[in-house]
């Protein structure tokens, strides 16, 4: 092949094949992307971080091995809210993002749960988290940080026993 590029369009979707896709063409279109549906002709979008964070909150408990989202302070205030009438749990418990104009970076704290690959669970948290906030929002996700806090051992997780065990 020589080194002219070749590309197709498919409706909204360009595809460059050749010399120029191996040259990281690929990741200058789909920044060219992210570029136009945040900033157009006609004005300028511009996504609030709580969007982000909600997004982010919801990808990581669609990932099976999650407990539960949050430190151990921030689960405690969720557990209070869930017994106050009127509040909903809060999605965005233990995610912290940064959000620029074309670009985000996510913190994400879980609860796993035992028996899971840590390090498996971390890299799902990853894919799904980076799928969702580019796909939705169109910014580019440039790293997500995964904490694990704690380890659940399902039903059996709970501090309190009902009887001590030395007496």
């Amino acid at each position: 092949m020589s080194d002219t590029a070749a590309s197709t369009t498919a409706g909204d979707e360009t595809t460059t094949t050749g010399a120029a896709a191996t040259s990281g063409s690929n990741k200058g279109l789909a920044l060219a992307k992210n570029e136009n549906a945040l900033v157009g002709d006609r004005g300028r979008t511009s996504i609030a971080d709580t969007v982000v964070a909600k997004i982010a909150g919801i990808a990581t408990r669609e990932v099976d091995g999650v407990h539960d989202v949050g430190g151990s302070a921030e689960r405690l205030v969720g557990r209070v809210r869930d017994y106050v009438p009127g509040t909903s749990t809060s999605t965005t418990q233990g995610i912290s993002v940064e959000v620029g104009e074309r670009q985000a970076a996510v913190d994400i704290g879980i609860v796993a749960e035992y028996g899971v690959a840590i390090h498996q669970l971390a890299a799902a948290i990853r894919r799904n988290v980076i799928a969702a906030i580019e796909q939705m929002t169109g910014l580019e996700v440039t790293e997500v940080n995964v904490t694990v806090h704690d380890i659940s051992f399902g039903e059996d997780d709970t501090t309190g026993t009902d009887s001590p065990r030395v007496q």
